[in-house]
């Protein structure tokens, strides 16, 4: 399987550069996965498609300001992005510009007038350079990080007198996704963050989440939908290209996790529930199959579709869009991820059992996914692992054909842009 099989036409001005002037008034893409039919809708609209007694999963990890700017003692700067650190690991920094062992860094506290890191204008050099007024940065104090040991790959590890969490709070500033090209402002500080952002560790925002507000959770809970959380401490990982060619031979960053005792609880009983249900749609001529925990067949004499999957009862296939609200019951209620690391998170417990611990888990197309039930994500970059993921679960012809009606609808893509479910 090719990385190169996993590619489609993404039109720079399809990228979304800035978040929606307001929260949540982004545009929903509604994909079938059973038979490709899509339905444009909007995010606001989503308790349209979810119904009492599902189950929704969210990532309450918040994320670290952890880009830090820094000038060598000669003025020279330098850039940092701190990485999340997993357990007893010494802590590690992406850096820009040349570093040795031994450096001390000065942290700065001027923010928001360097190019970022996706500017290919960055005129970082051994030269003493100055700010584009011609002046040297300020110190921001005594804030110091000395280079132990150069690593490989823009990585480095490092000590400072005061912990780098500390100081990304107090100095750092948002890193955006580097293909946004673009400084962060006042207004990333929020919007790059989850309302109900909580544990702080992310190096990357879990973005299919940025488009959820408070009054939308509100609506989902008032109809009966079981709001549950998990925390994975996003990586930047997550941005790095796959350098393979082959897909199976891309080895996977891995991020910190934890799932509460209460959401497991929750897992479990929706996943006893969909055993003993068998709803019949008579009016759509659909069923749906039953499945156990463990995503085989419940009763292999007569259930042969993948977990989630419909069967056609004497109505012959088509691409026809069926609206949710003619489809399911709370009889046979659903278990949905409210992003990729929400979907990562749960099929690496599923398999490993662990609750908490690191997670590497790569899902691309093939996988068989035993827990999530129903996907809400992003438009993802072409060849990403992220577009793996969405590919296993929709099915690669499913997903590019949706991809193509979004470009060609003008849906806006990434991590600022608007949303997909998949059902």
């Amino acid at each position: 399987m090719l990385v190169s099989d996993y590619n489609y036409d993404l039109p720079e001005d399809r990228i979304a550069k800035f978040p929606p002037k307001e929260r949540g008034s982004t545009r929903l893409l509604v994909l079938d996965r059973r038979t490709g039919a899509t339905h444009d809708s909007h995010y606001r609209d989503l308790a349209d498609f979810l119904h009492s007694g599902d189950l929704l999963i969210l990532n309450d990890t918040r994320v670290m300001q952890s880009r830090l700017f820094c000038t060598l003692p000669d003025g020279r700067k330098r850039e940092l992005v701190v990485l999340e650190k997993h357990g007893d690991e010494p802590q590690r920094v992406m850096y820009r510009g040349k570093l040795h062992d031994g450096d001390k860094l000065l942290v700065t506290s001027n923010m928001g007038g360097w190019p970022s890191l996706g500017d290919p204008q960055r005129c970082f050099s051994d030269d003493g350079e100055k700010c584009e007024d011609g002046t040297h940065p300020k110190t921001a104090g005594q804030e110091v990080v000395i280079i132990k040991q150069i690593l490989g790959n823009g990585i480095a590890e490092v000590e400072s007198n005061v912990p780098l969490a500390e100081l990304a709070e107090k100095y750092g500033t948002v890193p955006l996704p580097p293909y946004l090209h673009r400084d962060a402002t006042n207004d990333d500080k929020k919007r790059y963050q989850t309302v109900w952002a909580k544990h702080m560790g992310s190096a990357a925002a879990p973005t299919a989440s940025l488009n959820m507000t408070e009054d939308l959770l509100n609506c989902l809970q008032e109809k009966g939908v079981i709001i549950k959380y998990l925390t994975l401490h996003v990586g930047l990982g997550t941005f790095l290209p796959m350098r393979t060619d082959k897909v199976e031979d891309h080895h996977m960053h891995s991020e910190w996790f934890h799932i509460p005792d209460e959401t497991i609880e929750a897992i479990k009983s929706i996943k006893e529930r969909q055993v003993l249900s068998e709803p019949v749609f008579s009016d759509v001529g659909l069923e749906f199959s039953s499945t156990s925990y463990a995503g085989t067949p419940a009763e292999p004499s007569l259930r042969d579709e993948p977990v989630g999957s419909v069967r056609n009862i004497g109505v012959e296939n088509s691409n026809q869009f069926i609206h949710p609200k003619k489809q399911a019951s709370a009889t046979h209620p659903r278990i949905i991820a409210l992003g990729t690391t929400v979907a990562r998170t749960l099929e690496y417990y599923a398999r490993t059992g662990k609750t908490e611990g690191e997670d590497d888990i790569f899902i691309y197309p093939g996988f068989d996914f035993k827990i999530v039930d129903a996907l809400i994500t992003n438009f993802h970059a072409p060849k990403s692992t992220v577009l793996m993921l969405a590919s296993a679960f929709a099915g690669w012809d499913n997903l590019k054909n949706a991809y193509d009606h979004a470009v060609k609808e003008k849906y806006n893509f990434l991590s600022y842009g608007d949303s997909m479910f998949i059902c």
